[in-house]
């Protein structure tokens, strides 16, 4: 499992014309799940995302989580996460280590509802739409973590 977690002063996700998730301060969370990733690695990956100190102390020190600010987070299913393209023979990435949609579905709504446990506001996109997800990244912030 890999979240790529960016600070955002604002981020939206559309589909089609509608908002479905939307959120000021907080993290931006793009996750990808692959096929051997478990309930207990999307809490681990919640957790750390919780705690991730990328906001501002009041002495400029990157010290405090978005559970600290109470900030939210925007989640965003994106298998492209995890893409290989180490051993690709020509410009195309292999994608053959995602989870496939109904392993992947219900990890994505189990790391969602573990953030929510941990005190943190959740807006999402929609499993498996296609989506516009625009942002202001904050700094720019921007974090990989894997479980």
């Amino acid at each position: 499992m890999k979240a790529l977690v960016q600070r955002v002063r604002f981020a939206r996700v559309t589909v089609g014309p509608d908002v479905v998730g939307e959120i000021g301060p907080g993290v931006c969370v793009l996750l990808g799940v692959a096929e051997d990733d478990s309930d207990d690695e999307a809490r681990r990956l919640a957790r750390r995302v919780a705690s991730l100190r990328i906001f501002e102390n009041e002495a400029g020190r990157l010290d405090r989580s978005v559970l600290d600010t109470g900030g939210a987070a925007l989640v965003v299913s994106q298998f492209t996460l995890i893409a290989d393209s180490k051993r690709q023979k020509g410009t195309r990435p292999d994608f053959s280590k995602a989870a496939r949609p109904e392993v992947a579905e219900p990890l994505y709504e189990h790391f969602c509802q573990a953030l929510r446990d941990l005190g943190v506001s959740v807006e999402t996109g929609v499993f498996g739409a296609r989506m516009l997800v625009e942002l202001v990244n904050d700094g720019p912030v921007t974090i990989i973590l894997e479980i």
